[in-house]
């Protein structure tokens, strides 16, 4: 079963042993996300119930880059809408990475080139994330004058508060060989390998007992406190989309739009 979602922006295709495979499908803007790809994402794990023979996910990027983050042209137009509005889009966002993390079977990532922003949302509730040789990871909302905080539990529980506190705050890149240490991918491989390499991974799930996986994988969820509570998801979506609507977001955004420095960047 192959299924175009989401306008075309995600690409889902289920073989005949249950590896469903999401591709995020904007090469074009590196596979910035815009509403068009968070709708296929839920589109996509709309489909799983659907799929009782379901036993594997496998998340990739389309072209060289695995997925650069927000599409910021699309957060320039977001921002002047309403507050309601804003805040669906937050919640439509936080939620596709929320049910990302608790899908009931294992989730696996291959990552290449740039993982930005949003991207290193969905490595960090991915069971398993393989990152090739040439991957490059940041998390850059606050370089734009936004907030990560829709995934910041979840990238809290991947690498801990105190890596969080550094790449979060600096927004600096850093790569395959440093995402390994921290925690956030658990395996390099050649770029060239990168499909191989997950293959065998995918085959080493399939040898496990499903229900003894999902059990496993949801328990362990639940023992280690890695639940978001509704409450502060609620408060997450809320200052998300705020921060999105104030000055200072519109500056970052304009700034990358324009290839300039931002205003708050000393300059003499």
């Amino acid at each position: 079963m192959s299924k175009e979602l989401g306008n075309g922006a995600v690409l889902c295709d289920v073989d005949s042993r249950g590896v469903v495979t999401v591709t995020l499908n904007r090469p074009s803007v590196n596979n910035a996300y815009n509403e068009d790809m968070i709708q296929g994402l839920h589109q996509a794990m709309d489909l799983l119930p659907s799929l009782p023979s379901a036993r594997v996910v496998v998340v990739q990027g389309n072209g060289k880059h695995f997925q650069a983050g927000a599409d910021l042209a699309w957060i320039s137009s977001v921002a002047p809408k309403s507050p309601e509005e804003n805040e669906r889009v937050s919640r439509l966002t936080g939620e596709a990475i929320r049910r990302l993390d608790t899908l009931p079977i294992p989730t696996v990532a291959l990552i290449q080139g740039g993982c930005f922003g949003g991207g290193t949302g969905i490595a960090s509730v991915c069971d398993i994330v393989v990152a090739a040789d040439n991957a490059i990871f940041a998390i850059t909302e606050a370089r734009w004058g936004l907030i990560a905080g829709i995934i910041l539990p979840q990238l809290c529980q991947a690498i801990g508060v105190r890596n969080v506190r550094r790449y979060a705050l600096t927004c600096e890149r850093f790569s395959p060989e440093t995402a390994l240490h921290i925690g956030l991918a658990h395996e390099i491989c050649k770029a060239d390998e990168l499909r191989a390499t997950g293959a065998r991974i995918v085959d080493g799930l399939l040898m496990n007992s499903p229900s003894a996986v999902s059990a496993t994988k949801m328990r362990t969820l639940e023992v280690s406190n890695s639940l978001l509570d509704d409450a502060l998801f609620a408060d997450l979506v809320r200052q998300h989309s705020e921060l999105r609507q104030q000055a200072d977001a519109a500056e970052g955004t304009a700034s990358f739009l324009e290839k300039r420095l931002p205003s708050w960047y000393p300059q003499n």
